[in-house]
C-alpha cells in the first residue's frame, strides 16, 4: 500500500483540455493568430500555463505578445475553467475510498494555483489533503522539489509514496524526486511516452490504478 499518493491534474484527475483550448482559441482569434485543434493543444500543455501560451502562439513572438496573450488567457480561463472539465470516469470514487483508509491523496500541478485550487477544491472537496501548483514558490516539474516537500510532509512510517501522471514531465518528477511513478494511459499524452521514461507502473484505468495504491 502507498501513502501518501501525489496526483498530476491536468490529465490524471481532471480532463480540462476542452476548457484549455477553448481559452487558448478565444485568446489566439482576439489577438488575430491562427488557432489550433484540440488535439493540438494536448501537445502544448504538461509544462505549466506560460509553456502552454509560448507553444500555441506563433514562433517569434515578442516577450510583450506573450504577456498579453498571458493576460487575455488567464482572464477567459477564470471564468470558464469548469465550462467542459470532468473527473476521469472513477476518480471520485477512487480519491473519497483513499480519504475514507487514512490514505493521503495530494496534487502537485504546473497549473497556476489559483486555478487548480479552485477545480480540485470543486471537484473534489477535501479529499485532497494538499495541492502544490505554478506560483506559490516551487519550481515547475519536472523539478522535483514541490513533490519532496509533499512526500515528506505527508509520508507515513513504513509506507512509500508513489507518484501518479499521465506524461514524460510526470515520469520525470517521480524519478528526480526518488519516488515510484505511475502512468495513466487515460491522459493527455499516451503509451509511447510514458513507457519510454520507465515507469514502475503503468494503468490502463482508475481500477488497475487502485489495486496499484492499495494492493489486492
Amino acid at each position: 500500500m502507498y501513502d501518501p499518493v501525489i496526483f498530476d491534474l491536468d490529465g490524471t484527475l481532471l480532463n480540462t483540455i476542452g476548457d484549455l483550448a477553448a481559452a487558448g482559441n478565444f485568446t489566439l482569434e482576439k489577438m488575430g493568430f491562427p488557432l489550433h485543434t484540440v488535439d493540438e493543444f494536448r501537445a502544448f500543455v504538461g509544462n505549466g500555463i506560460r509553456k502552454l501560451i509560448e507553444r500555441m502562439l506563433p514562433d517569434g513572438c515578442s516577450e510583450e505578445t506573450i504577456q498579453t496573450a498571458y493576460s487575455v488567457f488567464g482572464e477567459f480561463y477564470e471564468l470558464h475553467k469548469a465550462d467542459k472539465t470532468m473527473p476521469y470516469e472513477g476518480i471520485t470514487e477512487l480519491l473519497s475510498e483513499l480519504n475514507g483508509m487514512g490514505i493521503s491523496a495530494l496534487c502537485l500541478t504546473n497549473k497556476d494555483y489559483r486555478f487548480s485550487k479552485e477545480l480540485l477544491y470543486s471537484f473534489f472537496g477535501e479529499n485532497i489533503a494538499e495541492v502544490v501548483g505554478a506560483g506559490i514558490g516551487y519550481p515547475i516539474k519536472p523539478e522535483p522539489s514541490g513533490a519532496v516537500y509533499l512526500a515528506e510532509k505527508y509520508s507515513r512510517k513504513n509506507k512509500k509514496t508513489l507518484y501518479v501522471g499521465d506524461s514524460g514531465v510526470d515520469m520525470m518528477t517521480a524519478k528526480n524526486a526518488g519516488l515510484d511513478a505511475c502512468g495513466v494511459l487515460w491522459g493527455f499524452r499516451g503509451r509511447a511516452e510514458l513507457e519510454s521514461c520507465s515507469p514502475k507502473y503503468l494503468a490502463e484505468n482508475v481500477s488497475e490504478l487502485r489495486r496499484i495504491i492499495i494492493g489486492g
